[in-house]
C-alpha cells in the first residue's frame, strides 16, 4: 500500500525564532504555565489542495499561529519513512525506513519523540493513537511508536472503514484529554490518502475527506480549550503530513508535488515569522521536544530543528 491554511496568500511562509539569551516578558509568562503539546498528523495531505479546501479549524489554528504550505518531506515519498522522519525526527538513512514493509527500521537508536520524552522524562504522560496499524504494532522488529508510551490505541483502519475509525481515534484522544492529564499526544488521521488512492484522484471525494479531517482538528483543539487546567498550560498544537501526491492519487516519487508539505504550529508560545531557508518533515519532533523543555543531545544526532516558537 502506498501511503498517503490559512488562505493568507500562496507565498511561501516559513517559519524560524533564533535561541534567546536574555528572557522576554513573553517568555516570562510562557515559564509559569504547564507546557504540553499535540501532534496531528493527517496522511498525505496536499497543501495546495489543502488551501483551497474549506477548512475552518484548521484556517483559525494558522490565523492565530503560523502556517507554511512549502515544507518538504523526504524521498521516497511513501508513509513508512514518512512518519519515521517526523515522529522520530531524522531521515531514513538514520531510521532505516525506506518503503511501507519497515525493514531495516533502526527505532532503538533513533526512537520516536513519544519514547524519547519517556526516556528523558518519565513523569510526562504520553499518548498515541493510529488507525495505519503499523505505526505502532509489529510482529517482527520495533513499530514506529514504541511500547515505551504511556498509553497507545493501535486500530486497524482497513477493518472499521478509515472515516470510522479516524473518528474512534479522535474520540479516544478526547477521552484522554478529558479524563487524564497528557503531556504530549499523538494522533494519526488516515482516511483523506485512503480516499485519494481508492478514487485515483485529488477531486471532490479527497477534498470531503480533508474537510472531515479538519472537522476532526476542531473537536481536538475543543476538547483541549474545555480543559479545567487548560488557563494553567501552554499547549503546542503542530499538524503535518508525510507526503503529498500526484494529481492521479499516487505518490513515493521525487517530485515537487509529492515531496511538498504543510507545516502549522499554534500556541501561545508560537511567535510571529523570521523566514529560514526550509522546514522539514523531521521538525516536527524536535519542536515538540523542545517545547516540553527537553535538551536536545547531539548524541541523539536528530536532524530536525524547533520551528516558530520561543526556546
Amino acid at each position: 500500500m502506498i501511503k498517503h491554511r490559512c488562505k493568507i496568500s500562496f507565498l511561501t511562509l516559513f517559519i524560524w525564532i533564533s535561541a534567546c539569551t536574555e528572557s522576554t516578558p513573553e517568555q516570562a509568562g510562557q515559564d509559569l504555565l504547564t507546557p504540553k503539546v499535540l501532534v496531528i498528523g493527517i496522511d498525505g495531505i496536499r497543501p495546495d489542495i489543502l488551501m483551497d479546501v474549506n477548512t475552518p479549524h484548521i484556517d483559525r489554528l494558522a490565523a492565530e499561529g503560523l502556517l507554511t504550505n512549502q515544507a518538504m518531506t523526504g524521498y521516497p515519498s511513501v508513509s513508512g519513512p514518512g512518519w519515521s522522519s517526523m515522529l522520530n525526527g531524522v531521515w531514513p538513512d538514520k531510521h532505516g525506513v525506506t518503503d511501507n514493509s519497515f525493514d531495516g527500521e533502526r527505532y532503538n537508536d533513533f526512537p520516536d519523540f513519544l519514547t524519547r520524552i519517556e526516556q528523558i522524562r518519565p513523569e510526562l504522560e504520553t499518548f498515541a493513537v493510529a488507525d495505519w496499524a503499523p505505526l505502532g504494532y509489529s510482529d517482527q522488529g520495533s513499530p514506529t511508536i514504541s511500547d515505551a508510551v504511556d498509553v497507545k490505541h493501535v486500530l486497524d483502519g482497513y477493518e472499521l472503514g478509515w472515516a470510522e475509525a479516524d473518528a474512534k481515534s479522535v474520540q479516544l484522544a478526547v477521552e484522554q484529554l478529558e479524563t487524564s492529564n497528557p503531556d504530549a499526544l499523538f494522533v494519526y488521521l488516515g482516511n483523506p490518502d485512503e480516499i485519494s488512492h481508492e478514487h485515483s484522484s485529488i477531486g471532490s471525494e479527497y477534498r470531503d475527506a480533508i474537510a472531515l479531517a479538519d472537522e476532526h482538528v476542531g473537536v481536538l483543539v475543543k476538547a483541549i480549550h474545555d480543559r479545567v487546567t487548560y488557563p494553567e498550560e501552554d499547549w503546542l498544537i503542530l499538524s503535518s503530513t508525510d507526503h503529498g501526491r500526484r494529481s492521479d492519487g499516487g505518490h513515493g516519487g521525487n517530485s515537487e508535488e509529492e515531496r511538498t508539505i504543510y507545516f502549522l504550529a499554534n500556541g501561545p508560545s508560537v511567535i510571529a515569522p523570521t523566514l529560514p531557508d526550509s522546514i522539514y518533515i523531521v521538525d516536527v519532533a524536535v519542536t515538540a521536544l523542545t517545547h516540553l523543555k527537553i535538551q536536545i543531545d547531539p548524541s541523539w544526532r536528530l536532524d530536525g530543528n524547533p520551528v516558530g516558537i520561543l526556546r
